[in-house]
């Protein structure tokens, strides 16, 4: 058996050791951008949800006002009728009247 060279011996071991920190380094490094990669969608999930809460309050806002609207509009309609109602109560009662 061939007897290894205390140099070779060290050098081997200084080439491990080597590559275990340079492991260890893109090891952190990956880490580091997993972590960073988290950050970025967390806060575009932030985004997201503060632009949907704005969307859903103007959306609310818009429909808030259809019903005002459309409230307004049953009413003056309902108003119609009844002075139209009225209105056709006092021909009757003139022509009535006329007739008498």
């Amino acid at each position: 058996m061939k007897e290894k060279n205390p140099n070779e011996f060290t050098r081997e071991h200084e080439e491990k050791e080597l590559a275990k920190t340079i492991i260890k380094k893109a090891q952190d490094s990956t880490q580091e951008l997993d972590q960073e990669v988290e950050e970025v969608i967390r806060d575009m999930d932030l985004e997201e949800r503060e632009k949907e809460k704005v969307l859903r309050n103007e959306a609310k806002e818009k429909n808030k006002k259809r019903t005002e609207i459309k409230k307004k509009t049953f009413y003056w309609r309902a108003l119609d009728m009844r002075l139209k109602k009225w209105y056709l109560q006092k021909k009757e009662e003139v022509m009535e009247e006329a007739r008498n």
